[in-house]
């Protein structure tokens, strides 16, 4: 991080801090969770009974009539999926689920290198030709797929979209759409991600299943059984007459929370639930065999499964599928029943992952090679552009540089047909897919397409038409941003009383659930650099001390040595090794003192 990063403690209620520690919070916890807008013990309660009902989300019981319909009249139903976690988690909830109803089903994940984002009038003649389905439903896509849809609806083809990306000026003409974000949307969370939106939707088709009385028969059957046994009397049931048993939903939350951590939503109330739900299931061995395999090939522990390894171990493996190559890898992980065919796809994404690892270093190498001769402070805005860069990794090389800078940055590289691919990152103060509105408005025909939400987004232009680019961009977050909105403010948790660090600590706050809009907690303390040393080549690792205790600390991807005294900010840890456990303070950030 830059030197001139402002350090801020956040502001903390003190009569929320007494209430939550009077419901029974812990003394560490009450003032992190106070600091985050929590101020009575319910909003922290993660019962499943706490979801935001089904019924409240705009068409989803519509949409659900429909689905059973299709599924009494056996119609073909083909899941559009995207080619991020959150799409491939959101198609495995919708396979798994709408087979367990009965449903005829299948799923098409789109090449993005092929046929770029969404449902698009190429993607919809493949479904045609390949697997001609009655009925498509987008998971994480669809809402700007004005053209897909029509093209679809021309074939014959309906289309149902669930989505969580925020709408363009027109919807598509779909059979019906579901989006917490579309206009008319009460819903109160507007953060679903894509496999939020899929599991709603699932839950409410039981719901209309279970009105149909489609599980009855097996419940019936199941009654009988039970008086027989009751009255030791015999009863012989016919089971392939009967119809399916009521499926338990909640086994697909290990999926549910894996999408929402990997897609970076903001963790409200309603998402912390789902998260929560997940990590319980994970950490009692309640998860599915891809679920497992992918916590396996990284060495991680399930019974301390944490938002951590979502976000960090397992979301960035299964990425590097459609970052590298075909998405249908990572949702084939999540959808087998076969323990031994989950480990070899597990491993295959491994391999994918350090593949983008390397790729993403050396991309990472060129673009600070490309600044070195211009100083990105002068600019409110970077674009930048090499031929050479991977299409798949330019998501990740973009929020590199834009944490380094502070800018809202673009990165692109080559697509097809003369055309590069942009994937960019925001800073809080400007709206990023706003910005290309007002770029495509400022400049008509600019832009071939464009589409995601604040902090993300994507655009496609032609090679000709970067600089033009680059300069409107630039012309546009000038506008919307001031001096003040490019000066980083780093915000903790404040200085951490001696005795709250420990290996308790660290196990507390490692146990409850953190992501965007809800992080995880970071302290700001001065310490004595009592030793350092460099690891693996390019990490420090470092002896603290203050007021006499000495803590081990580990500073990533910096091997510059320190001064004898520092302000950092720093995440509590647990180091294991050897079978030992000792507290380790992780540097996020540290300046002189």
């Amino acid at each position: 991080m830059p030197e001139s990063t402002h350090l801020s403690a956040r502001a903390v209620n003190k009569a929320h801090v007494a209430a939550l520690k009077q419901a029974g919070i812990a003394p560490l916890l009450a003032p992190i969770y106070a600091a985050r807008g929590i101020s009575s013990v319910q909003q922290l309660s993660t019962e499943f009974k706490n979801l935001i009902a089904p019924p409240r989300l705009h068409n989803v019981e519509r949409m659900a009539a429909i689905l059973a319909d299709a599924i009494e009249k056996k119609r073909r139903l083909l899941i559009v999926a995207d080619y991020d976690s959150d799409g491939a988690t959101a198609c495995a909830v919708g396979m798994r689920a709408l087979r367990s109803f009965g449903a005829v089903v299948d799923y098409l994940v789109p090449n993005r290198f092929e046929y770029g984002y969404g449902l698009t009038p190429e993607i919809v003649a493949l479904a045609k030709t390949i697997k001609n389905p009655d009925l498509m439903i987008t998971v994480d896509n669809g809402i700007a797929s004005v053209d897909g849809v029509a093209a679809a609806n021309q074939l014959g083809m309906q289309v149902l979209v669930t989505d969580h990306h925020l709408p363009g000026p027109e919807l598509p003409d779909a059979l019906c759409i579901i989006n917490p974000n579309q206009p008319g949307c009460g819903f109160p969370s507007k953060n679903l991600a894509g496999v939020g939106v899929m599991f709603y939707l699932m839950l409410a088709l039981r719901a209309e299943l279970r009105k149909r009385g489609a599980f009855e028969a097996v419940r019936n059957a199941k009654c009988k059984v039970q008086n027989a046994e009751h009255s030791h009397s015999s009863l012989i049931t016919h089971h392939s007459s009967l119809e399916l048993p009521e499926p338990n939903l909640a086994a697909l939350l290990d999926l549910v929370a894996l999408g929402t951590v990997a897609d970076v939503v903001k963790l409200d109330d309603n998402n912390r639930i789902l998260v929560q739900q997940g990590l319980q299931r994970i950490r009692a061995g309640k998860t599915w065999p891809g679920v497992s395999a992918l916590m396996q090939i990284a060495d991680r522990d399930p019974r301390r499964a944490s938002t951590y390894d979502l976000g960090f171990v397992l979301g960035p493996r299964l990425n590097a599928a459609g970052r590298l190559d075909d998405m249908s890898v990572g949702i084939e992980c999540l959808i087998t029943n076969d323990p031994a065919h989950a480990a070899r796809i597990a491993r295959e994404l491994d391999s994918l992952n350090r593949q983008r690892r390397t790729i993403e270093s050396d991309m990472h190498e060129d673009a600070l090679t490309a600044l070195e001769g211009i100083s990105p402070d002068d600019g409110y805005s970077l674009c930048l552009f090499d031929p050479r860069w991977h299409q798949g990794v330019i998501g990740i090389l973009a929020s590199r540089i834009k944490e380094r800078w502070h800018r809202p940055v673009i990165a692109f590289a080559h697509g097809s047909n003369g055309e590069i691919k942009g994937s960019g990152r925001s800073i809080p103060s400007l709206h990023l897919r706003d910005a290309l509105d007002l770029v495509a408005k400022h400049e008509p025909g600019l832009l071939l397409r464009f589409g995601g939400h604040a902090a993300a987004a994507g655009v496609t232009l032609r090679a000709s038409d970067f600089e033009r680019f680059q300069a409107t961009f630039e012309a546009v977050t000038r506008k919307l941003l001031t001096p003040a909105d490019l000066a980083r403010t780093l915000e903790t948790d404040g200085a951490l009383d001696i005795d709250m660090r420990t290996i308790a600590s660290a196990r507390l706050i490692e146990q409850q659930v953190w992501g965007q809009g809800f992080p995880q907690p970071t302290f700001d303390d001065m310490f004595t650099v009592v030793q350092q040393r460099i690891v693996g080549e390019r990490h420090l690792k470092l002896r603290l001390m203050q007021d006499g205790a000495e803590y081990e600390a580990m500073l990533f991807s910096h091997a510059t040595p320190l001064p004898a005294t520092i302000r950092a900010v720093y995440r509590l840890g647990v180091n294991e090794y050897r079978g030992a456990q000792t507290l380790q303070l992780t540097i996020e950030h540290w300046q002189p003192a």
